[in-house]
């Protein structure tokens, strides 16, 4: 019973160093940091806009430039990143989406403290914002939105 227990909690470890021998996974990792960095710009871009050209309070300007770039990455990583094709695009949208809303709110909220308590200007609080949520936003991802089947 001991050696069970053993196995399952190791199991994890071991396929996580499994996959990183695997260069298929790194190239998946290169891949999904291309579309981050698109995905980035977007956002950043389009919050920028919304912030001071138009002056929408930047929490709106969040969601505005979150729901912009959601869609550009869920294209993006479908087609491109995890070559998931084959899967029901609506079932995977809506994963990627539930996904996407978990790393957002993270992403938020350290948004808001950023500018709040950290004095942080708005666009670069952004900036590392959306930058310290994308790990989890990878993970999440390859991990349930569209993972493979075999």
């Amino acid at each position: 019973m001991h050696e069970e227990a053993t196995a399952v909690g190791l199991r994890p470890h071991i396929r996580l160093l499994h996959g990183m021998r695997r260069p298929a996974n790194w190239l998946q990792l290169v891949r999904f940091g291309v579309v981050g960095a698109v995905g980035f710009i977007v956002n950043l871009g389009v919050y920028t806009v919304f912030v001071h050209p138009i002056g929408v309070d930047y929490h709106v300007a969040a969601v505005a430039a979150w729901t912009v770039a959601v869609f550009n990455n869920f294209v993006l990583n479908r087609h491109w990143t995890f070559e998931a094709r084959d899967g029901r695009a609506s079932f995977q949208a809506a994963r990627f989406v539930v996904v996407s809303l978990v790393a957002f709110g993270v992403s938020l909220l350290l948004l808001t403290v950023l500018v709040e308590s950290g004095g942080l200007a708005k666009v670069p609080a952004q900036a590392l914002a959306v930058g310290a949520s994308t790990p989890l936003n990878f993970l999440g991802n390859k991990l349930w939105s569209f993972r493979s089947r075999a």
